[in-house]
C-alpha cells in the first residue's frame, strides 16, 4: 500500500480521518462507496469534505493519483461526484485503484477550495512518520 506522504492524516482539532496508517492485511482493502452528502448534514461534516478536497488538489490537483493510505470513508463521502475512477476496469476494494479529481464537478461542489485567494490548507501531520 503506498502511503502518500506530506498528505494530512486529519482534520486539524478533530478526530475526521484521512488516512490510515497500516493496509488490512487479513481482509483486504475497504470498498470505496458513493455516499449519499444530504443538504441538512452538520457543519464539521461538511468542513471535512471541503479540508479533505482541499487536500487532494494541494497534493495530486488534476493528475490520476493511487488510492493508497487515504480512508476509504473519507473517499466515499467524495466517490462518484467530485472524485471518480481513473482507470477501467476499476477496483472500489484494491489499494492500487487509480483515482481523479473531476474538476469541473468539484469546483461546483467547493468553490471556496478552487478560488484564486483560497486560504492554505492546514493539516496535523503527527502521524506523518509512522
Amino acid at each position: 500500500m503506498l502511503k502518500h506522504r506530506g498528505f494530512p492524516s486529519r482534520l486539524t482539532g478533530t478526530d475526521f480521518q484521512f488516512t490510515i496508517r497500516r493496509a488490512n492485511v487479513k481482509e483486504g482493502a475497504t470498498k470505496i462507496i458513493k455516499r449519499e452528502r444530504f443538504k441538512d448534514r452538520k457543519g464539521p461534516d461538511r468542513a471535512a469534505d471541503r479540508a479533505f478536497m482541499a487536500a487532494l488538489w494541494a497534493c495530486f490537483g488534476e493528475e490520476p493519483f493511487e488510492r493508497g493510505n487515504l480512508d476509504a470513508g473519507r473517499l466515499s463521502w467524495l466517490f462518484g461526484r467530485e472524485v471518480v475512477p481513473a482507470e477501467d476496469p476499476f477496483n472500489p476494494a484494491s489499494y492500487d485503484a487509480m483515482l481523479r479529481i473531476d474538476l469541473k464537478r468539484a469546483e461546483a461542489a467547493f468553490p471556496e477550495v478552487f478560488a484564486p485567494d483560497a486560504a492554505p490548507v492546514l493539516w496535523d501531520d503527527e502521524d506523518e512518520d509512522e
